[in-house]
Formats: structure tokens, sequence, C-alpha cells
């Protein structure tokens, strides 16, 4: 009943009329008592936090810990909670929709590049070019993964990973087997991050500490292996992490070969004492692809797996890296000073040509950022409050960008198109705090602060551009959440973000140059989250956010350019729910309406009420995990979306719609060997992602069915 309703209510292009139907479902009144046979509580995996050394207790009843449940946290895998008196500002301390997936939900994964991964996050859509090493993005809250509005901040060990633009290829040079966990913070009330962060942001973590060596070759469909090492060796306080990975493929369309390597070392150490943790960290991925090219309507439907003879020299290179110094120092018992600096490199070279009546272009992307972040955490202990911490921040990147771009035949140069290099700087603040008066009751108050410049030289006529003024561009955020009964939590926030544009559009190029105020995004939340019992919990939310001069990066602008789409506004609700009846069995599953319309154009009256284009109105994920031997265990899982506008004006159909079915199963020879087989697309559905050039849709199809088989080898030393 719940499904053939939520089909309803997305058919009903009036998101109002279907947020009414969702809100009349059952599922805001869930209640739940335990079966007489659910007499084992799930177990945990707990992290002590207080020390840098962290200890891992396992099989531990929940019911026997004590850990606050005043939080708006979603869990996918094996929990881990968090235990610290105090410490730095942590994703799962903001009362926004907040979801963790863990190693054992990441680390089987079969991907061709890990933003894949985020297919299970709940609300996130994802967007896959499959073009070779321009292979797509994530997204969520109503901006889409076309690459002209980005909405996501991505970090990676706490480092920054957008390039200027606010694309993510740094995640490029991460493999699922050195990654411990993905966060995503959905909203606008984070006051710890500033720039790309409009609609909320991303961390990935990786492996840090442990004594072990681990490893995982798999081969699959389109000639598909991989291999993906790591270690870690910890003594002494001096911990050192290595993985080295490699994966190539011929791909499910023809013309359509890839490969990458990858390298990262963490080095760490922490005194006896431990007084202070100071590490680096390095990372590098190389990567050279094909490109099968767009089709048009027919020929995907004719011959999904082709790739045209207009074609046949696209692909391209790039490599990335980052290098990061990390140090926390524990000024007292209740002040903890955190502090990161890095650099990162960006380097892709690109041949493309988009269909056989333009011309093939060469595009050279270099970026050089550097910068670091940097906080102080002060938790005292006062009598006549429960809890209390406050913390500031300040962050800097510079970067160092060149963009420039040829025509070019069967990639021999003939032109130039662009010659550009731009500086481009960012200084933040924050000040947050945690109030918490009474048990059942905490506050999060904080605002922000961005102050922007730069400038811009366009090679080809040797002319400099200064940054537009947006002034100081300020932030206030605010959350609260209620318990008024253990298991059953009420949260809200409001805060605000902000967009400006990218590449050249950032600065003043216009004869008569005229100041360009950054896009403010307002936008605020109402949710409820519910753990009436240890095996059962839910989050259903509803939010909204409005942009006023919101602006999108003109994709294949010759002079890298963004123009102005007016205000406009996103809202939408996101439901989830996870439960573990039997200890062999847990269900999950994850819907999210969404609605992102233009309601003030700068110029065209017509496009009033006009869906953002590449944004479907619903995405949804779930599955079901099953034990079903103490060594054999299946996940049956899908993943998809709705369909979606591909032009301004809403005017050449909808397309993008999908919905995958796939199976894992994973047998567990003994201590170190585990054995896995996974089945992607198990229904050989026909999926595509479609954009729209300016004067046909252009189409480029998804994966046929694939079966991967893997061997993951781990020893504890």
């Amino acid at each position: 009943m719940i499904t053939q309703q939520l089909i309803i209510a997305n058919k009903n292009r009036n998101l109002r009329a279907s947020i009414a139907i969702l809100l009349s479902m059952p599922v805001l009144n869930i209640t739940f008592s335990a079966p007489a046979f659910a007499d084992t509580a799930p177990t945990e995996t707990v992290t002590n936090a207080s020390s840098d050394k962290a200890k891992s207790i396992k099989n531990i009843p929940a019911a026997d810990k004590k850990f606050p449940k005043d939080n708006s946290v979603f869990e996918l895998g094996e929990m881990v909670v968090t235990e610290a008196s105090s410490g730095k500002l942590q994703s799962r301390d903001i009362l926004s929709s907040v979801d963790i997936m863990n190693a054992d939900k990441i680390q089987n994964q079969n991907v061709v590049t890990s933003y894949d991964l985020f297919q299970r996050m709940p609300g996130v859509q994802i967007t896959q070019f499959n073009q070779g090493i321009t292979t797509g993005k994530f997204s969520f809250r109503g901006f889409n993964g076309e690459g002209n509005i980005n909405g996501v901040k991505l970090l990676i060990d706490g480092i920054p990973s957008n390039t200027n633009d606010g694309n993510m290829p740094f995640i490029d040079a991460l493999f699922p087997l050195d990654i411990e966990s993905i966060e995503v913070v959905r909203g606008t009330n984070d006051p710890r991050y500033g720039l790309h962060a409009i609609a909320g942001n991303a961390n990935v973590s990786t492996a840090q500490g442990g004594n072990y060596v681990k490893g995982r070759t798999s081969y699959g469909s389109f000639n598909t292996h991989d291999i993906q090492t790591g270690a870690g060796y910890e003594k002494g306080g001096f911990s050192q992490n290595y993985s080295v990975s490699y994966r190539a493929t011929d791909g499910y369309r023809d013309h359509a070969s890839s490969d990458k390597n990858s390298f990262s070392g963490k080095w760490f150490y922490t005194p006896e004492s431990e007084k202070y943790k100071v590490g680096l960290i390095a990372r590098w991925s190389d990567a050279e692809a094909q490109e099968p090219g767009y089709l048009t309507l027919a020929q995907a439907r004719a011959n999904p797996t082709q790739s045209m003879p207009h074609n046949a020299t696209d692909g391209g290179t790039r490599q990335v890296g980052q290098l990061s110094g990390h140090l926390d120092v524990k000024l007292s018992d209740n002040v903890l000073w955190s502090t990161k600096s890095y650099a990162n490199t960006y380097n892709d070279q690109r041949f493309v040509k988009f269909s056989e009546a333009v011309s093939q272009q060469e595009r050279d992307g270099n970026e050089l950022q550097y910068g670091g972040t940097t906080s102080l955490t002060y938790s005292p202990k006062i009598a006549w409050l429960d809890d209390f911490s406050v913390e500031t921040g300040f962050d800097t990147q510079l970067q160092d960008n060149k963009s420039t771009r040829y025509t070019t035949n069967n990639r021999i140069r003939s032109a130039t198109t662009r010659n550009q290099d731009f500086n481009f700087n960012v200084y933040g603040g924050y000040l947050t705090a945690m109030i918490k008066p009474f048990k059942w009751l905490k506050l999060t108050p904080g605002f922000r602060a961005d102050k922007i410049d730069g400038d811009y030289t366009n090679r080809l006529n040797n002319k400099t551009y200064a940054i537009n003024d947006y002034d100081t561009i300020w932030q206030p955020k605010f959350g609260a959440v209620i318990t008024p009964i253990e298991g059953y939590s009420l949260y809200g926030n409001w805060g605000r973000t902000f967009q400006v544009a990218v590449g050249t559009g950032t600065y003043l190029t216009n004869p008569n140059p005229i100041n360009v105020a950054p896009s403010i995004n307002d936008g605020w939340e109402v949710g409820v989250k519910l753990e009436p019992v240890s095996w059962a919990e839910g989050r259903v939310a509803y939010w909204k956010q409005s942009a006023t001069n919101e602006s999108s990066r003109v994709l294949n602008s010759a002079s890298n350019d963004s123009t102005l789409i007016g205000a406009t506004d996103r809202q939408g609700v996101d439901v989830q729910v996870k439960i573990k009846p039997l200890k062999m069995v847990s269900v999950w599953t994850a819907f999210s309406l969404q609605e992102a319309i233009v309601t003030k154009p700068p110029s065209n009256p017509a496009l009033i009420g006009t869906q953002i284009s590449n944004t479907p109105n619903h995405l949804f994920s779930g599955g079901i995990d099953y034990q079903i031997t103490p060594k054999l265990k299946s996940t049956l899982w899908t993943t998809g979306q709705g369909s979606y506008y591909t032009d301004p004006a809403n005017a050449k159909g909808k397309f993008g719609e999908y919905a995958l079915l796939n199976l894992d199963l994973g047998y567990r020879v003994n201590k170190i060997v585990d054995l896995q087989l996974q089945l992607k697309n198990l229904a050989d559905t026909y999926w595509e992602y479609v954009w729209y050039d300016g004067a046909q849709t252009l189409h480029s199809p998804g994966d046929g069915r694939a079966v991967y088989g893997a061997i993951n080898v781990k020893y504890d030393l």
C-alpha cells in the first residue's frame, strides 16, 4: 500500500499535492512492538573517541549502552557509535538530515568510480555521464549533477575536494577497500563549510591506524578487473597506512575502455600522553580512458552499446593528487585545537566531439589549490547545563587555475578557443555552540562569514579583470532537537548558504562592469527521528530552500561563463526506514520527493514555474540483508529515480527514469578469506543519462546486466 501511494504521488506534478499524499501515509505514525522472536539486540561497534588510540568493542547489545539518541542521524551498515565528552564538532552533531554509511556497505562493492557508492545513500542523485574519465557525480536536495549548478561540498579525510567549478574528480583517487565511512549532511545549517556547500556536504573517511594486511581482487563483465591492497601498522604511538589499487575495464559500450591506478600513504603519531596527534596524508591517482560518446535518441534505442565513428578518437587522461598535514592538540581537559593544511593538484586533458555536426575539442584543465582549516573547541562543565560546547574556526583556500581549449581534428589542434588563467581565493570563519539546557533539548546556534577575491587574465587578448565585489557573505544558522521520550526526537533547523558563479562568470568581464551579488540560499527543515525499539528506526523530514539570483555555468561556453537563472525554490520530503526484526534479517529503504523550480527568471517570464533541468522528482533506494547461514550472506537491493526535463523551457520531453535491481552474495571461507558474487542490473533494465545540446537530446546508455566475482583477504597482525 505504501509503495502504491508513493508511485501515485510521484505522478502528480504538483509536489504540494504529492507531499499531502505522502504525509497522510501511515509511515508518520510508525509504531513498533518487539516480536517474541526478537530477543537479541543488534550489535554495534563502539569507538571511544576520547583517545586517539581508538578501541573497538564488539558484541555489546545496544540496550546496554547509554548513548544519547537526541540526534537526526540515519546509519547504514554496522553501526559505529562515537563516545566523546569533548572534541571537534562532528557531522553527528549537526541537527540536520545526516546519513552515514559504514565500511561493510562500501568495501565489497564493484564500482568504476567511488562516487557510485553514493547510490545507497538516502536522497542522493547519481548523474552518470559514462564518458571516460568524465564519469559523473552525486548531488541532492534538488540540485542536479550536470556541472552547471553544484550544491555539495566534498571532503576527503576532512580536506576540501571540489574543483573550482564544484565538480568532484578528486574522488577518483579513492578505491572502496580503503574507505571506512561516508557521511552526508543535507541542509543549510552546517557552519563548518562555505564554498560549494549550498545544499550540504559529504565527507569520505579512509582507513587510519590498526595492524592489518588486506587485499581484494575481482573480475567480471566487460573484462573488468581490479586489484586493491592495503596495509596498516601501529606501534608506540606511530601508525602508518598504505593503499595501492588498480582497475581496468573494456566498458559496456564500444570504445569505452579505461584504466586507473591509485596510491595513498598516511602517517600519524600520538605520544603516550595523548596530548597531541600529528600526521601526514599523501594521495595520487592517474587515469586514462576512451569515450564512447553520446547517441541520438534513435541510435540509443537501436543499439545502446555502439559508439559512432565521429567519437573514434575521443578520450582523455586525468591526474589528481592531495597532500595534507594534520594536527590536533589537547590544550587542556576541555579545550581542543585542530588544524589541517593541504595542497590539491588537478590535471585533466579531454578530447570530445559531442555530435557529428560539431568539431572535436581538446579541453585542458589545471588547478593548484592550497589552504588550511583550523578550529578551537571549548567544552566546559557547567553545573546548570546538561551539556555545552562552543567552537570557532577559520579556513582559507587559494586557487591557481588554468583552462585552455582547442578546436581539433582527430586530436590535432587547429585553433585556440580559450586560454584562461585565473586566481580564486576564499576566506571563511564560523562560530557555533551546542547548548543542552536539559536532557530533552539541544540547541545549535551559529553563524558563518565568507569573503572572496581574485583576478582573471584572458591570455587570448592579455586583458586582466577583477573579481566581483561580493562583499562579506553572512550566513546565520540554527538547529534544535527535542527528545521528550528517548527514541522519539523532533528536530528542525534553518540556515543560509551561498553560491557565486564559477569560471570567468566570477569576474567583471563585461564592457560596463556591474558587480553581481552572490546568490543567497535560505533553507529550513523539520523532521522526526523515531527509534522506539532497538531493532527499528525511521526518519521523516520536510525541507525547503529558496535562492535569489542563482547562476548556472554554461557548460559548452568557449568563454567559461555563467548565466543567471534567477530566483528558485526547492522543496521535498525524505522518508527513511530501517528494521531488524530478526538477527539474520535487516531491511532498509529510503524515498525522496523533490521539486526544483524557477520562480523569478531575470528576463523571460515564460520560464516562471518551470522545473530546473535534469532534476528528477523522486529518488529511492532500499534493500534486504539476509544472513542465510553463519557463513553465507545475501543482499538484494535497488536504486532508482524519476524522469526529468532536459531543457529550461521543459519543452523537449522527459527522460532518465530507471529502477535497477542488484544482488550481492558473500561467503566467508574462514577468518581471513571472503568470496563474493555480485549481479548488477539484474533485470537488464535499459537506463540512460540524457542532456539537451540546444538542438537535440543526446543519450548515454548505462551498463546492462553485469556479473562480478571477488576474493577478499584480510589478516590482522
